[in-house]
């Protein structure tokens, strides 16, 4: 089990590159939760929380706003909020909520995926259009599309402001609602240098993770129109996602919001760092993107190594990569890489391969 300074620095000599997941809170943040005034949010009487939901919602252009445990049930309540049982969600083969939240879809909502190509991390219209069905009475009626920004397994790809309004027109010109999991969406906002409103003013709701890059410990948003948000509300009970004097963990997330979007660009710059040094190793290709955030997918076939070997072979030396696929390592940039464990990852990549 790997120690933390109290700073929160990994211990010496761990280069953890597996997720910005387990980034630890600043400072600020253990200050911000150890004094947060709090109530019992399940009566809307916890001041932090409330405080987190206005600054939030306001954050991204939205009416409202609700403090989640996660980004799974995030997406969750903004699935069932959209919904019916019986009815069609499209969104892409390559998506979290397809692929990575445990059939929730299915299991919680009742609820057909209809998948179609992301893997360019972009959802068109006309694949939106080509999906769609029709009015027979032996189909689920569709009224959900969901993209992701950035999108996680293509390596960080960002979903620019006009391609997500053209796919708005479509999705609502339809009758259908639209929704972003935006776990990362902040991080597409700083690659673009634009303000996130231009990402999510178009949809009809957005996720976006704390726990991420924004290095809180714990929480996920939810964020839209206040008639959606308190739906949302009632499907976060059934889930369990009541909390109680929650303000304690909210109140980093309020620290997060207000002190560690525009430090994100230096995870940005540490991943091209990364991305131009692995490309001159033998063997090793790193995947290109649209843009350049945290997540680097590097593949090492090239090298005669599988990645799950490569994967342990970096873990000797205290270089944490996990594998995404036999071939493919996914490296994650976060607060707590520094440019010298940039230029000690490329370092040891260089070593693997001429010493196997």
């Amino acid at each position: 089990m790997r120690d933390y300074c109290i700073n929160g620095r990994p211990a010496e000599g761990i280069i953890d590159l597996r997720s910005d997941t387990v980034t630890q809170p600043t400072q600020r943040m253990r200050e911000a939760m150890a004094s947060a005034p709090v109530g019992d949010d399940v009566y809307g009487e916890d001041p932090t929380v409330r405080r987190l939901e206005e600054l939030a919602a306001a954050k991204v252009g939205k009416e409202s706003a609700l403090f989640v445990v996660s980004g799974t049930q995030g997406n969750a309540c903004a699935y069932l909020a959209h919904t019916q049982p019986g009815e069609e969600v499209i969104l892409g083969q390559n998506s979290h909520i397809y692929g990575y939240e445990v059939g929730g879809l299915a299991r919680l909502g009742g609820l057909m995926a209809r998948t179609i190509d992301d893997s360019d991390g972009i959802i068109r219209p006309e694949q939106v259009t080509a999906a769609l069905r029709g009015p027979d009475l032996h189909f689920a009626p569709a009224t959900l599309v969901c993209i992701e920004n950035t999108h996680n397994m293509s390596g960080g790809r960002v979903m620019e402001p006009g391609d997500i309004k053209a796919l708005a027109d479509t999705v609502h010109q339809r009758g259908l609602k639209l929704h972003m999991d935006g776990a990362r969406v902040f991080n597409a906002a700083v690659a673009l240098g634009v303000p996130v409103t231009e990402l999510t003013e178009p949809v009809d709701s957005v996720m976006f993770c704390l726990s991420k890059g924004l290095s809180a410990p714990v929480g996920s948003i939810l964020a839209g129109s206040k008639e959606f948000i308190n739906r949302a509300r009632k499907f976060r009970k059934l889930l369990g996602g009541g909390m109680r004097q929650v303000g304690v963990i909210a109140a980093a997330g309020i620290v997060a919001l207000e002190e560690m979007i525009d430090r994100l660009a230096e995870d940005h710059q540490r991943a091209r760092r990364l991305a131009d040094g692995l490309a001159q190793v033998p063997g090793v290709k790193v995947g290109q993107t649209n843009y350049r955030t945290n997540i680097l997918l590097i593949d090492v076939e090239g090298t005669g190594l599988s990645a799950p070997e490569f994967s342990r072979r970096l873990k000797k030396v205290g270089i944490w990569i996990n594998p995404k696929s036999a071939t493919t390592l996914r490296a994650v940039l976060h607060r707590h890489i520094e440019d010298s464990d940039v230029d000690k990852v490329i370092e040891v990549f260089q070593e693997i391969v001429v010493g196997q």
